[in-house]
């Protein structure tokens, strides 16, 4: 199985004691988000989960913590953007602080391990199409050589980020302006040796050479691993969507990042009394079981490929995806 850590929060920056305490015990627990009293019991062996993939936007908290991954292949997106603190009021400084810990990790772990991610991208009177090109091209030249791979997507109007984002005068997109600033930033990457890819994004900018991406990405997977998976598409994305199949350990309304233009989070109130109930030493994220909870045991495989492929016969490589 694949675990995904998490779209609904950003684990790395908040919990990440909560979930090494997790890969100790060996599982953790996941309530239902349509039937709250329904949790899954998820186990954590290395023999049965192939990948994690982490969604963070400040994962220095992780950063001492990666040697207890070691028995487990990994990797990071990362989301590193233009936006000042009245959209991303919860990050510190960009220059001084989350490039530096960008940097970190990629050293750390590998650059292939470490996908940048620009997104979602909207347009105001502030945050115009050059702005984000003066960004983004500030932004790459910092990373340089600590990734090989940026994404991009434009946003999407939720009623939730409607609502969050009332004040900040975001305008509709234009044709015009979605290629002016693709083509822009993939010559930006290209220039910096990165390859360029989308998110869940219904443009198609394939013929700009940008393909649309996954960020649960098989391919990148297999290529870690060494071996063939068998996953699907996942089912419960939207159909935009490339990502594999995977399970979801994240809570809705907990992330203190408090970003505008995000979709996971109700309010803050319901952020801060989810947040009264976190204890690290919790089988659940926020909470604990009650009496009216039902426990089950969900069933998880590897989704290894038993068949022969290419990969098989090669040797003298140190096993992928472990802390280096």
């Amino acid at each position: 199985m694949i675990l995904s850590v998490s779209r609904r929060t950003d684990i790395p920056n908040y919990f990440s004691d909560w979930f090494i305490n997790r890969i100790r015990e060996g599982y953790l627990y996941v309530r239902n988000p349509v039937n709250a009293h329904q949790i899954s019991r998820i186990a954590l062996s290395p023999e049965t989960v192939d990948c994690m993939v982490f969604w963070t936007k400040n994962p220095e908290n992780m950063l001492g913590q990666l040697d207890f991954l070691r028995d487990y292949t990994y990797y990071f997106q990362f989301t590193l953007t233009g936006y000042g603190r009245e959209v991303e009021p919860g990050l510190p400084h960009k220059r001084e602080k989350l490039i530096p810990v960008f940097r970190r990790l990629s050293e750390k772990i590998g650059k292939q391990k470490v996908i940048w991610r620009y997104d979602p991208v909207f347009i105001s009177q502030k945050y115009t199409v050059e702005y984000h090109l003066r960004a983004f091209a500030e932004i790459a030249d910092s990373l340089a050589g600590y990734t090989e791979k940026s994404v991009i997507s434009f946003m999407d109007m939720y009623e939730k980020t409607q609502r969050n984002t009332a004040g900040l005068g975001v305008k509709e997109i234009t044709g015009e302006d979605m290629v002016s600033l693709a083509e822009g930033m993939r010559q930006i990457a290209s220039k910096h040796h990165m390859v360029m890819e989308t998110c869940a994004e219904q443009t198609d900018l394939q013929h700009m050479g940008i393909p649309h991406g996954s960020c649960i990405d098989k391919n990148l997977i297999e290529k870690l691993l060494g071996c063939r998976l068998t996953g699907r598409k996942d089912k419960n994305q939207r159909k935009e969507c490339g990502c594999l199949e995977s399970i979801e350990v994240g809570t809705y309304h907990t992330c203190l990042n408090g970003c505008k233009y995000c979709y996971a989070n109700l309010s803050d109130h319901k952020v801060k009394k989810n947040l009264e109930l976190y204890d690290k030493l919790s089988p659940l994220l926020c909470g604990h079981v009650g009496p009216e909870d039902k426990v089950t045991e969900r069933k998880v495989k590897s989704l290894k490929s038993t068949q022969l492929s290419l990969f098989d016969g090669e040797s003298g490589e140190s096993r992928p995806g472990a802390a280096e």
